[in-house]
């Protein structure tokens, strides 16, 4: 019924048809475009049930792959009639086959190995159709597939689209290669001068490291004596005032020691008085009597200086300030020997920052080389800085992170910032090309793995 029906279209309205399309293939502007029209509105010249349009991916590889399918948005790759299909136009394209030229296929030019998958996929009449450019250049193929048999006029019909297609898509592809060359050969030099032009862009080199905010020339208080704390009297981060109680000592040995002291001054008065005595009448014990004065001026200067050592079981602050030490527990019961640092009293608006500088990531500092400062406790906010001092020496910091001890003060005072604040500081150094910063990192790395 179907080919009755289709005998029984007006030429006229073929022409028509055939006209409107040859439009639309003028009208693609790209190949996609195209291969769309191809498989979907030749439909309307030529009856058919399905459609594919296959094509290698470059001229020099003869492997066909789909590219489209009638009333199919995507093809899905791994379907199993596209997978057949694909094999059996490799099969039809060997050499020895006329696969160049529009034919009927059949089930007979194919191999064994395929005919199962012909009867499970082909329902009908199947027609093949290279798409061949006037340079006799085979761009693709057609597949149609259909339930009724394939005339005479309908190959005619459908070579001359096939021309048309051919033309058009070689025209499309020079045109987007012709693009393609205008666009892609001068951006290649202008790529690379623009990025020769970006590292010589001359920016100032600058590093990120970790900061925190000190007291500036502390009054330190350590450990006068060998001994064990045994109280802590002012909690930290407290003003206190000059001659403030600030910790005390253990005092039981210091106070036995002075006893003992006492006791052996008293023997050794008694002795050189009875020196004394004896040598009134004895010439020979008259002559003990310097020894033992000297014996006794040495237990008396144990004895003040066992005095004087009780008289430091309580330290005192020297100035007023703000005490800063860690906590209390770390102290209480901790036995110190002398010089250890245990505190220190500052003055609260007398500030410095101190920068720890990884060694990976040191730059060359000039004095007064600027630094801008953000602090944890104010997120939202920047501190410019200035550089005063930059050690020689590197210091291992905790985390065995090697580092050098930079130096700096705020530009200007904050009555905000306060002692103990850390954050992040970002230190500016001498000029240089970007491409000095982008490769630093990696000339260092290379440098250390090469040796030179």
């Amino acid at each position: 019924m179907k080919e009755v029906f289709y005998r029984a279209f007006p030429t006229l309205i073929h022409l028509t048809a055939l006209t409107h399309l040859e439009g639309q293939i003028r009208a693609a502007k790209t190949i996609q475009e195209l291969q769309f029209l191809s498989v979907n509105e030749t439909r309307r010249l030529i009856p058919y049930d399905e459609a594919f349009l296959l094509s290698s991916s470059s001229p020099d590889k003869e492997a066909y792959r789909v590219l489209n399918a009638s009333s199919v948005a995507v093809v899905d790759r791994d379907a199993p009639l596209i997978v057949w299909l694909e094999q059996a136009v490799q099969a039809l394209r060997r050499p020895g086959n006329t696969s160049g030229q529009p034919m009927v296929v059949t089930e007979e030019l194919l191999p064994d190995s395929l005919h199962s998958g012909w009867r499970e996929f082909m329902k009908g009449h199947v027609f093949w159709c290279p798409l061949q450019h006037p340079d006799e250049t085979v761009l693709g193929a057609w597949w149609f597939e259909r339930d009724f048999a394939w005339q005479k006029n309908d190959v005619a019909i459908v070579h001359r689209l096939a021309g048309s297609y051919a033309y058009a898509w070689k025209a499309l592809s020079k045109k987007e290669q012709g693009w393609s060359r205008k666009i892609r050969k001068p951006a290649w030099w202008l790529l690379s001068i623009a990025a020769l032009g970006v590292l010589c862009l001359p920016i100032r080199i600058s590093v990120v490291a970790p900061v925190k905010v000190m007291a500036k020339d502390p009054v330190v208080i350590s450990a006068l004596m060998d001994g064990v704390i045994e109280d802590v009297l002012v909690p930290p981060s407290q003003m206190v005032q000059p001659g403030a109680s600030l910790f005390q000592y253990e005092d039981t040995n210091l106070r036995n020691q002075s006893r003992v002291a006492e006791r052996q001054l008293a023997v050794a008065h008694a002795e050189h008085s009875q020196a004394v005595q004896a040598g009134f009448s004895d010439p020979q014990r008259k002559a003990d009597v310097p020894l033992k004065e000297v014996e006794a001026d040495l237990r008396q200067t144990e004895l003040d200086y066992a005095k004087e050592l009780l008289d430091q079981v309580e330290v005192r602050a020297p100035k007023h300030g703000l005490l800063l030490y860690s906590d209390k527990s770390d102290w209480v019961g901790r036995p110190v020997t002398v010089g250890e640092r245990i505190m220190e009293i500052a003055d609260p608006q007398q500030i410095e920052l101190r920068i720890d500088l990884p060694v990976a990531d040191a730059i060359v500092l000039k004095e007064e080389a600027e630094a801008v400062v953000f602090l944890n406790a104010l997120p939202l906010e920047s501190f410019a800085a200035t550089v005063v001092h930059t050690s020689y020496h590197a210091e291992v910091l905790p985390g065995d992170i090697l580092a050098y001890r930079v130096t700096a003060r705020l530009t200007q005072t904050d009555p905000r910032v306060r002692i103990g604040w850390q954050g992040t500081a970002k230190v500016y150094g001498e000029q240089g090309p970007l491409a000095y910063l982008v490769l630093w990192r990696p000339l260092t790395a290379i440098r250390q793995w090469v040796g030179w």
